[in-house]
């Protein structure tokens, strides 16, 4: 098991003493799924941005995508609540985007909510009553009525997966810990556009948003019931 208390330190925490132990109680926690969505793992018409990309789809592929299944699966299997968001806008024309999504460049998403490239991938499909949120923001919270139906199930603490580290998981996690929910990130279930920015973007929620564990550690945080 990697040792999670010592990773991740940016400059503010290089000297800190080591967190608390993290404990986790099966029906107050919560799993978040952040935007694995269909439109994210289709390569760019352009060959030459679509070979800039590559290092990040072969990450999606090989390590997100499966270990976000398999953390599913033990949500599920532990009785942990599933919840899912995803970037759709309501209207065809994405009028009711926020700003940054209208911005020309990478961010400019024009997702309607019932085409095809706005739903999660295949392997990652909800199952029965779980929720998904739809936002048309980067944080989950700030554009839906996620933060009242986790306090309406009772849930405490978060645990976040997804993409894109450095934008819409950094910015969900920033929401939920000012709303004084406890935050784990799995690391080795989230993606960046490029691993520098990814590892980066864990040093600086680390600590101080969130605690940044590994895909080795979850079970042991897990309260007996």
């Amino acid at each position: 098991m990697s040792d999670w208390k010592k990773a991740y330190r940016s400059f503010y925490y290089e000297t800190a003493d080591d967190p608390e132990d993290i404990v986790l109680e099966r029906k107050r926690t919560a799993l978040l799924v952040i935007d694995i969505q269909n439109t994210y793992l289709e390569p760019d018409d352009d060959p030459a941005e679509a070979a800039r990309w590559q290092p990040f789809y072969d990450r999606m592929n090989n390590i997100v995508i499966p270990n976000n299944a398999k953390l599913l699966d033990w949500a599920r299997g532990e009785g942990i609540e599933v919840v899912f968001a995803r970037i759709a806008c309501q209207t065809q024309d994405g009028r009711d985007r926020s700003l940054s999504q209208k911005k020309p460049g990478f961010n400019y998403l024009l997702l309607p909510k019932d085409r095809e490239d706005s739903q999660m991938v295949p392997e990652l499909s909800p199952q029965g009553d779980e929720i998904v949120v739809t936002k048309t923001t980067d944080s989950a919270l700030t554009g839906t009525n996620l933060r009242l139906m986790l306090r309406n199930i009772g849930i405490t603490d978060v645990i976040v997966s997804g993409i894109f580290t450095d934008q819409c998981v950094s910015s969900t996690v920033r929401s939920l810990a000012d709303e004084s929910f406890g935050v784990v990130v799995v690391h080795d279930a989230c993606a960046a556009a490029t691993m520098e920015l990814h590892e980066k973007e864990l040093e600086i929620i680390n600590m101080i948003y969130c605690h940044v564990v590994g895909m080795d550690n979850l079970s042991k945080l897990l309260q007996d019931a």
